[in-house]
């Protein structure tokens, strides 16, 4: 492997991965969260589809990763973080050449499908299970790390539509997939350099994280008996809490990331200009991420949380009365507010409650009701849309969405291990906690 100079290596490795996920995250997040919209202009321009067809090609596309997301958390467990963004990183990159040559609806939504499958088995998961085993003391930081590089992905969108503007979206879509292909190895190696076994990546990368704690004089077990697997996981409230709370705040986070661009062009904002508001949410929304992997790590998660989701409603609720650029790049800084303090605190509270050794698949559990979500809302609201000729209404039942979402976290409380339970019930003779 190459060599890193002494003061590179002298810095945690764990901080090394969570640069790594951020990194990913722009690749993985960008054409298909934060630009997805831009894309979705184009399609429009050339084809006329309604906009419940072409909104609906990430529903269909989510729908996908909502099936496989439980296998591919399983999968990430197994062989761990690196396999998964390789081959995920190039399935996306062949996804985006298929996408480059569509001419019809069936091809268009197999496209998007093989793209979002792709860049979902090689993206946000793997990065956060990573994160989840070499970080367990700051793994609110670190994912604030990994979902950072989401958020600044946003700053290429002006550069997306520049180059959709000029040299068509089939060419720069062609080019996406053709990056993500030859960066795919890069990722790989970056998350291998402490070495790699078969099928015990995680388990080698856990060891090592134990003895880099060990020797700073940290007593934190990496990867503890009092772990939860994933059967144990689903029979606490916990789980469902967590995944409901998530799930009521992706409506929103989906059906923005679809339908932005197309509503503020529907306001009469033109699509380079409104592609600047991306940007803006960017760092707003990157700022607060970190601020919220600070205070996830400091403070207790439950009421921040609450807090940012119920900001990313007052967000959506802005957009959905915005008649000018004014009014949209003030739902970018609420929203960017909301959105970026919620997200790796909620992921981290995860963590905290079920601990590393079956992360993955607990993750990817979740994600199907989380992807339930994300899969109905860009289509349900594109819908809307198509019946009423107005976002107006649709972003107002969002907003409504996330207050709940925000309301739902506050019942949350830590599960109780089963062994612990055994042990009560030996001890006394009934279950506590």
């Amino acid at each position: 492997m190459f060599g890193l100079p002494g003061r590179v290596r002298r810095v945690s490795y764990g901080w090394w991965v969570a640069l790594t996920g951020g990194l990913n995250m722009i690749f993985t997040s960008g054409p298909t969260f934060q630009g997805s919209s831009a894309i979705f202009l184009a399609v429009e321009n050339e084809f006329g589809w309604s906009r419940a067809v072409i909104g609906g090609v990430a529903s269909f596309g989510r729908f996908g990763g909502t099936l496989f997301g439980p296998l591919e958390g399983f999968l990430t467990d197994k062989f761990g973080p690196a396999k998964m963004m390789l081959f995920g990183m190039i399935g996306g990159g062949v996804g985006f050449i298929f996408l480059s040559q569509v001419h019809g609806v069936v091809t268009y939504y197999a496209a998007f499908l093989v793209l979002s499958l792709g860049f979902s088995m090689g993206g946000f998961v793997p990065s956060v299970v990573a994160v989840n085993h070499w970080l367990p003391k700051r793994r609110s930081t670190g994912i604030a790390i990994v979902v950072g590089g989401s958020s600044l992905a946003g700053l290429v969108v002006p550069a997306l539509a520049w180059g959709i503007d000029a040299h068509g979206w089939r060419t720069t879509v062609f080019w996406i997939g053709v990056v993500s292909i030859l960066v795919a190895p890069f990722f790989y190696w970056a998350l291998t350099r402490r070495g790699s076994g078969a099928a015990g990546e995680l388990a080698h990368d856990r060891r090592v994280a134990q003895s880099e704690a060990e020797s700073k004089g940290e007593t934190e077990i990496v990867g503890s008996d009092l772990d939860f697997t994933a059967r144990e996981a689903l029979h606490t409230r916990a789980f469902w809490i967590i995944s409901g709370t998530h799930s009521l705040v992706n409506f929103s986070t989906a059906a923005v990331s679809a339908h932005l661009l197309l509503h503020l062009n529907d306001i009469g904002i033109d699509p380079i200009t409104a592609a600047t508001i991306i940007p803006v949410i960017a760092i707003v929304a990157f700022t607060f991420q970190m601020a919220g992997g600070f205070i996830g790590d400091k403070f207790s998660k439950q009421y921040p949380i609450s807090l940012f989701i119920a900001i990313q409603g007052l967000g959506v609720l802005i957009l959905a009365f915005s008649t000018s650029y004014s009014m949209a790049l003030a739902f970018a800084i609420v929203w960017g507010i909301g959105f970026g303090g919620r997200t790796p605190i909620l992921h981290a509270l995860r963590g905290d409650y079920f601990g590393s050794k079956a992360f993955g698949t607990i993750l990817g559990l979740s994600s199907v009701m989380m992807g339930a979500s994300m899969t109905a809302a860009p289509f349900l609201v594109g819908l809307q849309f198509d019946i009423q000729g107005t976002y107006k209404w649709g972003f107002v039942g969002l907003a409504i969405l996330a207050w709940i979402a925000s309301i739902l976290i506050l019942f949350v409380s830590r599960p109780v291990h089963p062994s612990l339970q055994e042990k009560a019930i030996v001890q006394t003779g009934t279950i506590k906690g």
